[in-house]
C-alpha cells in the first residue's frame, strides 16, 4: 500500500513540473488568433456552461414582456453591446470578428439563453473572454431591460430592432455612464473623404525614433 502512495505521490509531482515546464517556457500560444485545441474548448465550454448554471439557479426572473422595460434594454444594448453581440440588420464588425473565443450573435440565438443565465453573465462578466462584468457600473434594473431585450431580439426585424432603440433613452443605467464603450457607429462605413482630398492641406512627413524635427518645422532622417 504505501508503494502505491508512494507511485502516485511521484508520479503526482512529476506531472505537476512537467506542466509548470510547459507554462513557463512559454510554449503556448496566447495569440487570439491561435484557437484552442478540440479537447481544450470542450472543457472550458462545460465549465463556463456549469459555472453560470450553478450561480444562477436562485434568481428570480421578474416579468420580462413590460414594454417600458424592453425599450429601456433597447437604448442600452445599442449603446453598448452590438460592436460584439450584432443586432437585427447589423452585420459582422471587426471586434465580433476578432474576439476570441467568438462573442455569440445574440440576434440569430433561437430560442435565447435562460435569463437568469444572462442575468448573471451581464452583471459578472465572463473570465478571459471579453465580456465585461456590467453590474460594476449598472444596476440590476437595467441589467433586467438588456435581459428582457434579448428575450425578444431573435424575433425582431431590423426596422422594428432600429425603432425600439430610436423610442429609448439611449445609454442610461443609473451611474457609470461613458462614451468608452459606445458600439453605436460601429458597424456604419466611414465616410469616403477622397474626394476632398485636392482641398487638404499636404501631409507633414512622419517623425520617427530616428529623427528630429529642426526649428525650420522640416523633419530631418538620419
Amino acid at each position: 500500500m504505501r508503494n502505491v502512495i508512494a507511485t502516485l505521490v511521484i508520479t503526482g509531482v512529476a506531472v505537476t513540473a512537467a506542466a509548470a515546464g510547459v507554462v513557463l517556457s512559454g510554449a503556448i500560444n496566447v495569440g487570439a488568433d491561435d484557437p484552442h485545441s478540440d479537447v481544450v474548448h470542450q472543457i472550458l465550454e462545460v465549465a463556463r456552461e456549469r459555472s453560470v448554471a450553478r450561480r444562477s439557479a436562485g434568481i428570480v426572473v421578474p416579468p420580462l414582456d413590460d414594454a417600458e422595460l424592453i425599450r429601456q434594454g433597447a437604448g442600452n444594448y445599442q449603446a453598448m453591446c452590438i460592436g460584439c453581440h450584432l443586432a437585427p440588420g447589423v452585420a459582422v464588425t471587426e471586434l465580433s470578428q476578432a474576439l476570441y473565443p467568438a462573442p455569440p450573435n445574440l440576434a440569430t440565438a433561437n430560442p435565447p439563453r435562460d435569463p437568469a443565465q444572462s442575468f448573471w453573465m451581464i452583471k459578472h462578466g465572463i473570465k478571459a473572454s471579453g465580456m465585461p462584468a456590467w453590474g460594476k457600473s449598472m444596476a440590476d434594473e437595467y441589467i433586467w431591460g438588456m435581459v428582457a431585450l434579448l428575450q425578444r431580439l431573435p424575433q425582431l426585424s431590423a426596422e422594428e430592432y432600429q425603432a425600439l432603440v430610436a423610442s429609448s433613452d439611449g445609454h442610461q443605467h443609473g451611474g457609470g455612464e461613458s462614451a468608452m464603450h459606445d458600439h453605436t457607429g460601429s458597424h456604419h462605413p466611414q465616410p469616403d473623404h477622397t474626394e476632398h482630398a485636392e482641398h487638404s492641406a499636404p501631409a507633414a512627413p512622419a517623425a520617427n525614433e530616428n529623427s528630429h524635427v529642426h526649428p525650420d518645422g522640416k523633419v530631418h532622417q538620419h
